[in-house]
């Protein structure tokens, strides 16, 4: 109430008020979101006798928004809890995702990568011209699965990895990044390893 008042005093006062967001309330008690627009309404000889109101019913769209605000914190949920290390990389290379299957892997915290060269900072030397290959593939639409490379975290040991390597894209589907999910494969590698020494 005291914020409509406002924007109605407002109008009074000669300031006109834009794309105000309020809830009324139908006679049989259900919520209709408004969009307003307030301005001060005058007579023949320009003084404010009033305000002239324009709204229009945004319930369906907010209804919309909060929908898509529970399905996108539904899917961030997803991510971070996932039994499997995910990142995801901007247009430029730098982390924008780390969930915390990747923190725990690489010791290495959402906080301590976000902003960073995933390729530079984080891949080993030998095998960053691959991965960098992969990623901008990604970037450019063209999507990788099942690659290996390793990792080393925050202690020097090596993860070895296997990743699948996808576009992000806008609402236009114009590319703005990559998200990697990958697999942990550091104990199968070593038993593979192990076979092959003993055969």
């Amino acid at each position: 109430r005291q914020s409509v008042r406002e924007v109605l005093d407002n109008a009074l006062q000669q300031k006109a008020t834009a794309n105000f967001e309020f809830p009324l309330y139908t006679k049989d008690g259900r919520r209709v979101e408004v969009l307003l627009n307030a301005t001060p309404r005058r007579n023949m000889a320009r003084q404010v006798v009033g305000v002239i109101g324009g709204g229009q019913d945004i319930t369906e769209r907010k209804e919309v928004e909060i929908e898509k605000t529970r399905v996108a914190q539904e899917l961030q949920t997803f991510i971070d809890t996932a039994n499997a290390p995910i990142f995801g990389i901007d247009d430029k290379g730098l982390i924008n995702e780390w969930n915390n299957k990747a923190a725990e892997i690489t010791g290495f915290s959402r906080q301590m990568v976000f902003g960073q060269n995933l390729v530079e900072k984080y891949i080993t030397e030998e095998y960053r011209e691959q991965v960098k290959m992969v990623l901008d593939n990604a970037l450019e639409g063209e999507e990788t699965a099942n690659f290996e490379f390793p990792l080393f975290t925050n202690t020097g040991r090596r993860v070895d990895v296997l990743l699948n390597a996808t576009t992000r894209r806008d609402v236009t589907g114009r590319p703005i990044g990559v998200i990697g999910v990958g697999q942990d494969i550091t104990e199968r590698k070593q038993v593979e390893e192990e076979k092959t020494r003993v055969a």
